[in-house]
């Protein structure tokens, strides 16, 4: 089978041939159809990782996947009700499924737990070897897109969770301003969930790009506001005039950039709530007399896990979730790579098989 593989930190993946993997009694042979190219990736290669994760070479990238069903395990159940041909995507967390954690459901967040991508199989291969009960199917009857399937694994998922935990806090509903920092691949799908799941809040997109502000400004944002070149007065001044109120109730962080973050906490409301789901940086610096003396709540949001994923599955089949994509083949990865290194794909880069 064809994979691009990692062999080494700061090098572009090799395009290569190699076997096709064996599979365990409990796993399934997926053919990837296709598979969301995801800043994260680029972070692996460029050793982001590095002091988080001990990993081995050869490793191939790509944990947003989508694919169909090549070959079941002899010990996969036959009420998991999986068949050849079964249309899927992955669930990316796999646990260890005995910790606290996994008995939650929070596969993606278990300690000991793996993420395809990060080791020798992923996403930019043809064939990856799951287990059974980190697949979901998806109903072929619907003859949905395959690079519609994949991005919605990390990209959709992603923001989706960060959504839900600003709902259940309270953070959101009627007279609210709730800001999605970052449209590029998670930020196109938060700007949906905001107006889903608002509550009838009112919805600011945060972006440097403008194309990207006009992409969520079609996707439902009630107003855009450009942060490039911009001083924090400036942009409190702008969504003044466009909301009637100068700070934030809540932010959904798509981006995670420590200049932006800095930002959000400096427009936050008394009671805010800012949820970080995006990893441009890898640190912060904030005040913290505000963050205590004006009682923000800080959420972290990694991934999600199966049943957020099932969720989200079953909004994109409702037909409830509109994708903006960049379809790459196979041999077009390192260029998309450096492309989203930079910052010039708008929402989410699919390779497709």
């Amino acid at each position: 089978m064809r994979a691009a593989r990692m062999h080494e930190y700061h090098k572009p993946l090799v395009l290569e041939d190699v076997p096709v993997p064996d599979i365990a009694a409990n796993e399934l042979l997926v053919k990837v159809t296709a598979a969301g190219m995801c800043r994260t990736d680029v972070q692996l290669v460029d050793g982001y990782f590095q002091k988080y994760a001990n990993l081995s070479f050869p490793l191939t990238p790509g944990h947003e996947i989508a694919g169909t069903v090549e070959k079941i395990g002899s010990a996969v159940p036959k009420h998991a009700g999986f068949e050849d041909g079964d249309q899927v995507v992955v669930v990316g967390g796999w646990g260890d499924d005995t910790c606290r954690l996994c008995h939650e459901g929070n596969t993606q967040i278990c300690v000991h737990g793996k993420w395809p991508g990060f080791s020798a199989y992923g996403g930019y291969s043809e064939y990856v070897p799951v287990p059974f009960n980190y697949l979901i199917k998806v109903d072929k009857g619907l003859n949905i897109k395959a690079e519609e399937l994949a991005p919605i694994t990390d990209a959709g998922l992603t923001p989706y969770r960060g959504i839900k935990k600003l709902r259940d806090a309270g953070a959101l509903g009627p007279t609210r301003i709730f800001a999605v920092f970052g449209i590029g691949g998670l930020g196109t799908y938060a700007v949906q969930y905001a107006k889903l799941f608002g509550g009838g809040a009112t919805v600011v997109a945060f972006a440097r790009n403008q194309t990207k502000l006009d992409a969520a400004k079609e996707l439902g944002a009630d107003y855009v506001i450009s942060t490039k070149g911009n001083s924090v007065d400036d942009i409190r001044a702008e969504l003044k005039r466009a909301t009637g109120q100068g700070e934030l109730d809540a932010v959904i962080d798509c981006a995670g950039a420590p200049e932006m973050i800095r930002m959000g906490f400096d427009l936050l409301a008394p009671q805010a709530h800012y949820c970080s789901v995006g990893l441009v940086g890898d640190s912060i610096s904030l005040p913290l007399f505000p963050l205590v003396a004006r009682e923000y709540t800080y959420h972290g949001s990694f991934w999600g896990n199966y049943n957020d994923l099932a969720e989200v599955v079953a909004l994109v089949q409702q037909g409830k979730i509109r994708h903006t994509l960049k379809v790459a083949s196979f041999e077009q990865i390192n260029e998309n790579l450096e492309l989203l290194r930079t910052g010039d794909v708008l929402g989410r880069a699919v390779i497709k098989f």
